[in-house]
């Protein structure tokens, strides 16, 4: 189906150019005096000077050939099209037009989204933790941004692989493995002389690999043999020492263990499990390549390729590939994945979600990737940089202690908040009631995070996001388990007919109609999300969706409507908004319960 607005705009073209007129000029916006009109075009303002005339003329014309279309019956699109001077043409819609639409609309399985002539291949790289720490508050918006955009890439219609990229290599395993030496040294991934099969258990708990780390890095900081001895061991173990390579392995599926049922609470997925170790054999061979190709060169001792521009407005240092011991870095990681997910998938596009502070890393890779060869002009290269989740002291959320948090008491705590509430619904059982909180709290958490624009810092205040009114998650959610109560309760009712043959009726108030533009919007918005990859645009259309479905539902009374033609259309059309409703929260990335 093609966009409402778009086809409003056709309309509007065809009249400007029966008037004579470039029908270009005939582009129609949502009103900004929705007191005035619903809908206006600009054209005739925009024409004038081209065509020597006066707006308010050309506007006329316009409207002129809007009456004589359809041998004199008029516009079958507008009900009213009037000239505003100084020639602003104000438009409304006709209801039996709008009924039209959203019956198409109903008819479609993807709600009038239409699929893309030519579908991508995305790689949404997203997640990004590090192996043998705990997962905290600051995973969160790279795993909650990053889940919404792959489904609503999907829903899209494009081919979306999710790769979490975890950090598991580097001088962090060195350090992991040199405290495990000094707590464990009788582990037989120890011994060089040991030649059996290593233990199929971990000798070690995630608790244990959590409390080590932070342990070996500030022991590190301190005493220059102990930091020697964990770059010793980094050493090995990217040169493939057995034993080191067998307890790293150990390290890492223990850590992802743990990873994936924090991130299953999330209910976030990844396709790929890949990280920066994955590409470790990659390197060598690109670093010869950059090296042959001239693009690299030694600067001070280390390994860069120049990478600023001449349009640069700020100074681009060059991007370092090894430093001058010969060690890589998460640019080198970085470049080398670029360089495998190209030549094993193809992609149209990378897109990379971490905390904007990012920016300037990401600018020299992409740089560096473009001008090395390892990803051409038909890949592009994106990274979404988003902002602070912060308290409501303005200052990144902490514990109240003052440490990070750790993203399972972040969840703990939003579940706890939920549960007091949903609790007080004596209707619901006990064990229900904790189902519920979950999925409410989930909703909470997501949609307080996603309803911000992504570049930008929010307030985390679990207060606001679990409270039942006002732009949260909880009031999306009550209001979709309202709307299914009422198809709940028709249903029951005898001789009631399946809402899914049914068809919206014409808007009878403008109330109504308000509702059926809203719906009628929906693909353009998620057109809209997808191509700016702007899950808060999400987040404010079913807010407003939701504020004029339960206007219209207190305005209304559905089931008590003595006219059966009548309250079936409203049936229809309270089908029809649930149906997006829920589409729009899936690709947000949570569900409504039965009750709440």
């Amino acid at each position: 189906m093609k966009q409402f607005l778009e086809l409003i705009s056709e309309e509007m073209s065809s009249a400007f150019e029966a008037a004579g007129y470039d029908g270009a000029l005939g582009r129609v916006t949502v009103s900004n005096r929705p007191d005035l009109c619903e809908y206006q075009c600009n054209g005739a303002m925009a024409g004038a000077k081209r065509f020597r005339k006066a707006p308010f003329m050309i506007a006329e014309d316009v409207v002129k050939a809007l009456s004589a279309k359809n041998d004199g019956t008029g516009s079958a699109v507008f009900a009213k099209a009037e000239v505003v001077k100084p020639g602003f043409l104000n438009l409304d819609v006709k209801e039996s037009f709008l009924q039209t639409y959203l019956r198409e609309m109903a008819d479609d399985e993807r709600l009038g989204m239409p699929l893309p002539e030519k579908p991508e291949r995305i790689i949404l790289d997203y997640g990004g933790p590090n192996v043998a720490k705990p997962l905290h508050v600051g995973h969160l918006r790279s795993a909650v941004i990053g889940e919404s955009l792959k489904r609503i890439l999907r829903f899209h219609g494009d081919e979306v692989i999710g790769d979490i990229h975890l950090g598991d290599w580097g001088l962090q395993m060195g350090l992991v493995i040199t405290e495990l030496k000094k707590r464990m040294p009788h582990l037989p991934y120890f011994d060089p002389s040991y030649t059996g099969a290593y233990p199929e258990e971990a000798p070690f708990t995630v608790s244990e690999l959590e409390e080590i780390y932070p342990y070996a890095s500030a022991k590190s900081k301190k005493d220059s043999g102990y930091y020697a001895e964990a770059m010793d061991y980094t050493r090995r173990l990217q040169e493939g020492e057995r034993g080191l390579y067998a307890l790293w392995e150990k390290i890492v599926a223990v850590s992802v263990a743990d990873m994936k049922h924090n991130y299953e609470n999330l209910d976030v997925t990844f396709d790929l499990w890949n990280g920066e170790a994955s590409v470790h054999p990659v390197i060598p061979g690109m670093v010869r390549e950059m090296k042959e190709g001239g693009y690299a060169h030694e600067s001070k001792g280390a390994l860069v390729v120049d990478v600023s521009e001449e349009t640069d407005t700020k100074e681009i240092p060059p991007c370092i590939v090894l430093k001058s011991d010969g060690a890589s870095l998460y640019t080198t990681t970085d470049l080398a994945t670029i360089k495998e997910r190209v030549e094993k998938y193809h992609p149209d596009r990378m897109i990379y979600i971490t905390d904007k502070r990012q920016e300037l890393h990401f600018r020299q890779v992409f740089r560096a990737a473009k001008k090395c060869g390892l990803a051409d002009d038909s890949t592009e290269l994106v990274h979404i940089g988003f902002g602070t989740m912060n308290g409501k002291d303005g200052k990144p959320f902490k514990t109240r202690e003052g440490g990070v948090m750790r993203l399972e008491s972040l969840i703990a705590d939003i579940d706890a908040e939920m549960l007091s509430k949903i609790s007080t619904n004596p209707e619901i059982p006990a064990q229900e009631a904790e189902q519920t909180s979950r999925q409410v709290a989930l909703a909470a958490l997501k949609y307080g995070d996603l309803s911000n624009q992504a570049s930008k810092d929010y307030v985390f205040d679990i207060e606001k996001f679990t409270s039942f009114e006002g732009d949260t998650g909880p009031y999306i959610l009550y209001t979709i388990v309202r709307m299914r109560s009422i198809l709940s309760r028709y249903a029951a009712e005898q001789g009631a007919a399946d809402p899914a043959a049914l068809r919206p009726g014409e808007p009878g108030s403008a109330i109504e109609k308000k509702l059926m533009m809203d719906l009628a919007g929906f693909n353009a918005m998620m057109e809209g999300a997808s191509r700016d990859l702007a899950p808060h645009r999400v987040c404010a259309y079913i807010y407003q969706l939701s504020n004029d479905f339960n206007t219209f539902y207190h305005a209304t009374r559905i089931l008590t409507e003595p006219d059966r033609g009548k309250k079936e259309g409203w049936i229809a059309l309270l089908h029809l908004t649930e149906r997006v409703l829920s589409r729009c929260i899936d690709v947000l990335g949570f569900d409504a319960p039965k009750r709440m």
